[in-house]
């Protein structure tokens, strides 16, 4: 029996809108993602405690009810073994101040909200196979 060489990309959605997260799960796995959600920041950091070696990418809302997706941010890319993951901001937040934070705590990419499933999985295959 051969091994599967072409193992699906893990993505970890974290995001406190049941609707925006069902979607994007949604889209995310017509595009043959395997996904891993969070509905805080609090529990995406403990996901990535214990999975943070089969996470390929974090698609990280900003604006969440207790810790905020920036200090999810801040906490994985100055964490040695975390650094690594890609993050992608997911956001209504799109002024420029927000960006250039996100940046600064270095966000990989930034994704705006409302977004159409096709642009969303075009751009999540561009950073996946970069």
């Amino acid at each position: 029996m051969s091994e599967n060489t072409t193992e699906k990309k893990r993505i970890l959605i974290v995001d406190d809108e049941p609707d925006i997260l069902n979607l994007t799960t949604k889209f995310l796995e017509l595009g043959n993602y395997e996904t891993l959600t969070s509905s805080n920041g609090k529990e995406a950091m403990k996901i990535i405690e214990q999975k943070y070696d089969q996470i390929d990418l974090v698609l990280l809302d900003i604006m969440m009810p207790g810790r905020s997706g920036y200090s999810v941010l801040e906490e994985i890319k100055t964490t040695d073994k975390y650094k690594d993951i890609t993050v992608v901001l997911f956001t209504v937040k799109s002024f420029n101040e927000d960006i250039q934070k996100g940046k600064r705590l270095g966000a990989d990419y930034y994704i705006t909200k409302p977004f159409s499933g096709k642009e969303l999985l075009k751009k999540i295959n561009e950073i996946l196979n970069n």
